[in-house]
């Protein structure tokens, strides 16, 4: 897949200073992120995080689910580390884009699981191609990680095309009443780790 690396530049953030690298996708357009801090081409493995774009929950706080949450508990970690990345890839709504994502919240509304509605648009029910992330990690001399997820899917796509991962680190954070059933839809239907949730649906 053809990712080309375009600039990068300082991003002071409330946790600290970045490095902003930017990649455009050719095919689709897209332009995706990594914010890195510290020397992350050394060898060693690296904290960080694959993080698919969400409109609602990183710029507009929705309690719908818990990706916002995730974002900021990421970048508070890597700071906290002093060493990082945190991969910003433009897949909004597991791939079906922010239009459909809000369909998806309608069917929702009425009843549906995120699954479900996401089926009933005629989408897969997780629709990430993660290997826009091999020619970035390339590109930022990263080999081995430890990984910030929930996600099994991630794991398994990121040891398919070479990475280490070191150690898979959870990642859980901002549970509450309007995104109880979100989580369990995860644990569930998707497999996520999530603590006593994944396992209450796995017994």
């Amino acid at each position: 897949m053809a990712v080309n690396y375009i600039a990068s530049s300082q991003l002071p953030t409330q946790w600290g200073t970045f490095t902003m690298h930017g990649f455009l996708e050719e095919e689709s357009g897209k332009e995706h992120v990594v914010l890195t801090m510290g020397d992350v081409a050394d060898g060693k493995p690296v904290l960080g995080r694959l993080h698919s774009e969400c409109l609602t929950g990183d710029a507009l706080f929705s309690l719908r689910c818990d990706c916002g949450f995730q974002l900021e508990a990421a970048l508070a970690a890597i700071a906290a580390e002093g060493r990082g990345a945190l991969f910003y890839l433009r897949q909004e709504g597991r791939g079906i884009g922010l239009m459909n994502k809000i369909r998806a919240y309608n069917l929702q509304d009425g009843g549906a699981d995120t699954v479900e509605a996401n089926e009933r648009l005629g989408f897969g029910a997780d629709q990430r191609d993660y290997a826009i992330c091999q020619p970035m990690l390339a590109h930022l001399g990263i080999t081995s990680l430890k990984l910030l997820t929930n996600n099994p899917r991630k794991v398994k796509a990121l040891e398919g095309f070479g990475i280490e991962i070191a150690q898979r680190l959870p990642l859980e954070f901002g549970r509450n009443p309007h995104n109880s059933k979100y989580l369990a839809t995860k644990a569930g239907k998707l497999g996520h780790m999530l603590g006593n949730l994944h396992q209450a649906e796995a017994d």
